[in-house]
């Protein structure tokens, strides 16, 4: 099959890598229908995050159907369309029967192998998924297939901050970053009630988006954002930090009002925090991080989805096939063209 692999730094490759096999009893082998790339994929192309073997096949966002079963998966059969997490979970551990799927005691990371170990990933035209029966969702008939692709990571990591920041009928809030999982959290935060959300990015199309989805745009241009806030008279309860920076770390506690909450769900691979311990102890602020347990949350958003796919569609901006993966990434990296979220087509 044909896949987009890690080389090295900046550089991924459209190539020709071996057809995955059922490894284990659980496993589904899918045809890839729909891939994309995500803001986590750039930080080992950037060098942000190291250990990845070179021709590692890239990604983690998908869906398709599936064309091999083995014998111990019951819950599907041959033919079935199925989105998936980034991350595999088995439904039975501790942490995922508390709800925390991405700590999954036997899953891993779709798209990471270090050392010859790992799990390869889903910017292919087949991908293998242990622990089928829990990990993979079925997907409506119905349902726009872009959209059940967000479900994978980009819509439960969007309702998934605004749950960590306690986003609450009436609140106003403020969203740092309005990159796919940023846009994700406006949706979430009006679906939990929330009556006015600033949304704080330096991309205009970003922002036209933001507005289109009802949050008030704030544009990083130099100008001091909290000193903004503060004089439109905002009471800002609750920040979603998800552009993954120091700054915005910083943003976050300047802006968030004394006994606010601030949930960050973007990766941050920074040695220290941007505040300090006695910062947060002079705001009272709540500070909440970690990754998203998207197959948690899978079920209940796929009838939200069925009910916003017009909207959440809109998160979709670019469309390329898998033999331009070089480009995509560049593409998706640079923002050209107002690209938001990129979707690799492969029906």
């Amino acid at each position: 099959m044909h896949a987009i692999t890690f080389q090295a730094v900046g550089q991924v490759a459209y190539q020709r890598v071996d057809d995955p096999e059922i490894a284990a009893p659980g496993d589904a082998i899918v045809r890839v229908v729909r891939s994309a790339v995500c803001g986590s994929d750039l930080h080992p192309y950037h060098g942000r995050e190291t250990g990845l073997d070179p021709g590692t096949v890239m990604g983690h966002e998908f869906l398709g159907r599936i064309v091999e079963l083995g014998p111990e998966v019951r819950a599907f059969a041959i033919g079935d369309l199925v989105a998936s997490p980034f991350s595999t979970a088995c439904g039975a551990c501790d942490p995922c029967r508390r709800g925390l799927s991405a700590r999954c005691i036997s899953g891993a990371l779709f798209g990471w192998v270090e050392g010859g170990r790992g799990l390869q990933g889903a910017q292919a035209e087949y991908v293998r998924v242990p622990l089928a029966d829990t990990t993979l969702v079925a997907v409506p008939a119905d349902l726009d297939l872009d959209v059940a692709l967000l479900l994978g990571d980009v819509i439960p990591t969007g309702f998934y901050a605004a749950r960590r920041a306690e986003v609450e009928p009436g609140a106003t809030i403020a969203i740092l970053g309005c990159g796919p999982v940023g846009l994700a959290a406006i949706l979430a935060a009006r679906a939990a009630g929330a009556e006015r959300i600033y949304a704080v990015d330096a991309v205009r199309e970003r922002l036209a988006l933001a507005a289109d989805f009802g949050a008030t745009p704030v544009e990083l241009d130099g100008r001091d954002v909290a000193t903004r806030l503060r004089e439109s008279g905002a009471s800002i309860a609750s920040v979603i930090e998800a552009a993954g920076t120091p700054a915005a770390t910083q943003l976050a506690l300047e802006i968030a009002r004394p006994g606010g909450t601030i949930a960050a769900v973007a990766v941050h691979h920074e040695p220290h925090f941007a505040f300090s311990p006695v910062q947060a102890y002079d705001k009272n602020v709540t500070y909440r991080t970690g990754r998203c347990p998207a197959r948690s949350l899978m079920p209940e958003l796929v009838r939200w989805a069925r009910v916003h796919a017009a909207e959440a569609a809109r998160l979709v901006t670019h469309r390329m096939p898998l033999a331009s993966g070089s480009d995509a990434y560049a593409c998706f990296d640079s923002k050209r063209d107002g690209c938001i979220k990129l979707v690799f087509t492969i029906d």
